[in-house]
């Protein structure tokens, strides 16, 4: 995405920080200010589909005595801090919940938006991202530090099944056939995901968990298909673990009696 420009607006108390491309924010860097604390959607990856907003929760802790304009915030970031590359399209932050008055300890909580259909977001900005944390200080300061938190921002995978015939008899031959497809951001289309190793699971029935029975590689369309012997009835999926710029996801399950 482009480089970040920053702007706020206070409603309701909180801020509410949004990106476009432009340079990086003016006036000069400042200490004085720590961070800590700093989660991330849980810590897990952002798995982005091809329509619809995401939202991603976030909280972190802020040290300071100094006093501030607006902010602060964490947020991914590609490149030099001074200059950064974002993918964000908005960020709002709660108001300061007071740990420590006299030392400026603060919390808070923050919700950042990242939207599939912005113009400067593409199918590039899939993989690994850095988490910066800023403040914007009084006097056109600031004080930006990176928190050493990778970020995995991730391109959605569909997969679906159908195991035929239905009902099969014991001993027989199941054909389990379906599709992997993955979001593309650059057409906001799913697209068919070639050369992909997915896992096709069986859970027994009366069973509570899956298990691997075999792996099949996806076609040039992302088609998917292979044959296993019915021992008995249950339910069939096909589950795909994901990669370095591709979420993890599971079809939907299809129970298959045995006569």
């Amino acid at each position: 995405m482009g480089k970040a420009m920053w702007r706020a607006v206070v409603a309701g108390g909180a801020a509410i920080v949004f990106t476009g491309v432009a340079a990086g924010p003016a006036g000069a860097a400042e200490g004085g200010v720590s961070f800590s604390r700093v989660a991330v959607n849980s810590g897990k990856p952002i798995v982005i589909g091809v329509k619809e907003e995401v939202e991603v929760r976030a909280s972190f802790r802020m040290t300071t005595t100094l006093k501030y304009d607006f902010g602060p915030t964490v947020f991914p970031y590609r490149g030099r801090l001074d200059n950064a590359d974002t993918v964000h399209n908005a960020v709002i932050t709660s108001d300061c919940e007071v740990v420590d008055k006299a030392k400026g300890i603060c919390d808070f909580e923050e919700w950042l938006y990242i939207d599939p259909q912005h113009p400067d977001v593409g199918n590039e900005d899939a993989g690994t991202w850095k988490t910066a944390a800023r403040v914007f200080l009084a006097g056109d300061g600031h004080d930006a530090d990176d928190e050493n938190l990778p970020l995995r921002i991730l391109r959605a995978t569909r997969v679906t099944v159908n195991a035929s015939p239905e009902p099969v008899t014991q001993g027989k031959t199941l054909t389990v056939t379906g599709r992997i497809t993955r979001a593309n951001w650059d057409t906001h289309t799913y697209q068919g995901y070639a050369g992909r190793t997915v896992s096709l699971q069986f859970k027994a029935a009366g069973s509570s968990s899956y298990r691997t029975v075999t792996k099949a590689k996806s076609s040039s369309t992302g088609a998917l298909r292979t044959t296993v012997k019915a021992t008995g009835p249950g339910t069939w999926r096909w589950t795909y673990y994901g990669n370095s710029t591709s979420g993890a996801k599971s079809s939907a399950g299809d129970h298959v009696a045995v006569r």
